[in-house]
């Protein structure tokens, strides 16, 4: 068989080198003219997303290890904190670059300049129509292009759209601020606002956080706004909250990641000879930890699927049933922490540490100990 594969970012590229490893040839086809360098902020690959690229053929050997998390809030009492396995923390811009140098290893054929405009099924194939007039064809094609999937909406015209949740995403360093932590450690603080942040190798402590605002904007439009102006808003957002106040205070710039959002449950992932993958299918919001673990999951999951299953309408509702329960349960759970994230009560912050301690730390745990056993035979 031959699978088309619409985006080149995470999704995609794994998906392709899965299905390779089943033994079905695969194009990516990516929307931009060129390769996404220094694109995005950073992101966490959990245990179980590590071992989904592994089965890809991507090893752990980036970003840097991450073991624990500590839960605290603005006063610095601790919450929670949970041990678990190695996740590694990337820049997305670093991920991007290993999965495109795996992909040419493997010889995957990537294709960028091919913006999708049409999808058709045929009853022995699909043909796929780009924004410059070509066409491609093959047995089925794979919608990997991200949260505002063209696919989808081919797919199902009244499928939803993602749902700004209230937050916008910022990041930066701050250096020589007096803020410290343990070894592998990310601290997540629940004040006036979510701070996130750990200290690297060299003391430079790099944080992320969420500004509640009651409308969206997009990347560009809080690029077009002067980093200063951001960071006097974060430092009045935050006022005394600590580690917050110390971190702002020491740093010089801000990335704007843009809003936070979430995909409400996609009733149709598949259709004819066309199927959903990663964020197209289940965006679970960045406060998750696990959108791209679950889009890994999702690739090698598809891909074992349709290794076993020689009907494609049975391989896709197969792959639906083994995905769905779980990406669902991380998408609600991941809901409930935005709410948090925009501040929280004394009531709250006083059950918080009995919370984490009864079922965060342990849900916590199943998720990141997930594993797909790629040799096992699919069961229908």
């Amino acid at each position: 068989m031959k699978a088309l594969v619409i985006g080149g970012g995470i999704a995609g590229p794994v998906t392709a080198l899965a299905l390779q490893k089943a033994g079905i040839d695969a194009v990516v086809f990516e929307a931009y003219d060129t390769t996404a360098d220094g694109v995005g902020g950073m992101l966490t690959v959990a245990p179980n997303g590590l071992a989904a690229l592994k089965i890809a053929g991507l090893g752990s050997d980036f970003g840097d290890p991450l073991r624990h998390m500590v839960m605290a809030d603005a006063q610095g009492r601790t919450l929670g904190r949970i041990t678990g396995g190695t996740s590694r923390v990337v820049t997305r811009a670093e991920l991007y670059q290993r999965l495109r140098e795996l992909t040419v290893a493997q010889r995957v054929k990537v294709e960028y300049g091919k913006r999708l405009v049409d999808v058709e099924n045929h009853e022995d194939g699909v043909t796929a129509t780009f924004s410059d007039g070509t066409s491609e064809s093959g047995d089925l094609l794979v919608g990997a292009d991200g949260i505002r999937s063209v696919v989808r909406g081919i797919i199902d015209p009244g499928a939803p759209e993602p749902e700004y949740v209230g937050l916008l995403g910022f990041g930066s360093y701050a250096e020589n601020s007096g803020v410290h932590g343990d070894p592998e450690t990310m601290y997540f603080v629940f004040g006036s606002s979510f701070l996130g942040y750990w200290e690297q190798p060299d003391g430079t402590v790099a944080w992320f956080n969420n500004l509640a605002v009651p409308e969206p904007l997009t990347a560009a439009e809080m690029a077009a706004i002067p980093a200063a102006t951001w960071l006097d808003r974060l430092r009045d957002a935050y006022g005394d909250d600590m580690p917050a106040k110390q971190l702002l205070a020491y740093s010089s710039t801000v990335i704007g990641g843009g809003p936070l959002e979430i995909m409400p449950s996609v009733p149709c992932w598949h259709r004819g000879r066309v199927v959903l993958v990663g964020d197209s299918a289940h965006a679970p919001s960045a406060s998750s930890g696990q959108g791209a673990s679950l889009a890994a999951e999702s690739a090698v999951q598809l891909a074992r699927c349709l290794r076993d299953i020689p009907d494609l309408t049975e391989a896709f509702a197969t792959y639906e049933r083994l995905r769905r329960p779980r990406v669902e349960r991380i998408a609600a759970r991941a809901a409930r922490t935005n709410s948090n994230k925009r501040g929280i009560g004394p009531i709250t912050r006083l059950l918080m540490p009995l919370v984490m301690k009864a079922f965060g730390a342990k849900a916590f745990t199943k998720d990141q100990n997930y594993r797909i056993d790629w040799g096992a035979q699919v069961s229908r």
